[in-house]
């Protein structure tokens, strides 16, 4: 989407600037909808809603992705970082572990 490829060139603290500022037009709105504010302004808050979660999917996936390239070289990964998968996958052993193993074990 040609909104998210705008927030991807963004850097962590104009991307945290913009957030501040979407939240701060959501307590608003909020303020707006108490005191009986215009129909134009209730139907934003969705808008400004899906707007930080844009902004905060951006976020964390940078952070996350930066995050991969530092631990690259690493022996182990972090918990987060670790392909999920599911538990019993996870568990199986790995091809280089199954064909040590013999026949009668």
């Amino acid at each position: 989407k040609k909104i998210m490829q705008e927030l991807r060139v963004l850097k962590r603290d104009a991307l945290l600037e913009r957030l501040e500022k979407y939240k701060n037009e959501l307590a608003q709105l909020r303020v707006s909808k108490v005191t009986g504010g215009a129909a134009s302004k209730l139907a934003k808050i969705k808008v400004v809603r899906r707007s930080i979660a844009r902004t905060l999917t951006v976020f964390n996936q940078t952070q996350k992705s930066e995050l991969r390239k530092q631990c690259a070289g690493n022996k182990f990964l972090p918990l987060d970082l670790r392909v999920k998968k599911t538990r019993a996958i996870r568990r199986r052993l790995s091809k280089d572990e199954l064909s040590k193993k013999t026949l009668r074990q």
